[in-house]
């Protein structure tokens, strides 16, 4: 019986994959630096500018939240501001709740 079938021996180890582990650590160097450099730097940068914003309010800014109700600062303190929707309709919302700063004549025009 053993004529018909051969013997299996293991083979060595190729050569070739010397090198393989250093390309595969500049693959991810350069993944991390791609990903750091399209994702986390603009949404840094991003926030940064949200904050300088909101540390420059003042009243009689006219300002859009998060939800779009658009209206006119009447009163800043450190957690909260005070908007003016319409005449005499006054709400308070929470400073980071503000996500732009409009110009100045877009609540009299809307």
């Amino acid at each position: 019986m053993s004529l018909l079938i051969s013997d299996a021996y293991a083979q060595s180890a190729g050569g070739g994959m010397g090198g393989g582990g250093m390309s595969q650590i500049v693959i991810l160097v350069v993944f991390v630096g791609v990903f750091y450099f399209l994702l986390i730097r603009p949404q840094q940068k991003r926030a940064k500018e949200q904050q300088a914003m909101l540390s420059r309010l003042a009243s009689g800014d006219e300002v859009v939240t998060t939800g779009g109700i658009l209206g006119r600062i009447t009163e800043v303190s450190d957690p909260f501001v005070t908007l003016e929707i319409a005449d005499g309709v006054r709400i308070k919302v929470q400073k980071t709740q503000i996500t732009q700063l409009m110009p100045k004549g877009t609540l009299k025009s809307a």
